[in-house]
């Protein structure tokens, strides 16, 4: 009673051989040509080079950023608003070639620094950035109704407070 045939030998070894030889190709492949897309910063102040039209004052805001690879979700926020804030966020976007590009709607009053209202209404924005340094991001924003784009400088939080805690020393 023979148990061991040749054939059998041979098509499993071929199988086993193929198999290990398929997966040694598809992880050196993804090794070389598959990276994870760059982390993004949670939170960035973003500084207007000028006002807004149609506000008394634009103050500093605060870009709040998940991200999910290339994908991200975002929210603005007044500049005082508390770290902990759970805000829905109402912008969404994607992360290609160092570009970050975002879009959504955002309510005026956050835009304008005054107090919040049920009657706000909401504009159209589109945020866009260049993630090339680590320091201060050169960006742009555009809002419905408004036909000019307006610059602004975004910092990173993290490094915002650091310099703040420099400059006390």
């Amino acid at each position: 009673m023979n148990h061991f045939n040749f054939k059998s030998f041979a098509f499993y070894g071929v199988a086993i051989s193929s198999v290990l030889l398929l997966f040694k190709t598809v992880s050196a492949y993804g090794e070389n040509n598959l990276k994870a897309p760059p982390k993004v910063s949670d939170r960035y102040r973003l500084t207007l080079a000028e006002n807004l039209p149609n506000c008394e004052k634009s103050d500093t805001l605060t870009l709040n950023i998940e991200q999910s690879g290339i994908y991200l979700n975002a929210s603005v926020l007044p500049a005082d608003a508390n770290a902990d804030i759970d805000e829905k966020h109402s912008l969404m976007g994607i992360l290609k070639n160092q570009q970050l590009n975002l879009s959504g709607k955002v309510n005026t009053s956050i835009l304008c620094n005054i107090p919040q209202s049920q009657k706000d209404p909401l504009n159209s924005v589109t945020i866009q950035m260049q993630l090339v340094n680590t320091g201060s991001i050169p960006g742009q924003l555009t809002l419905s109704g408004i036909p000019q784009t307006l610059k602004f400088t975004a910092v990173p939080e993290k490094v915002q407070e650091k310099s703040q805690k420099s400059n006390s020393h």
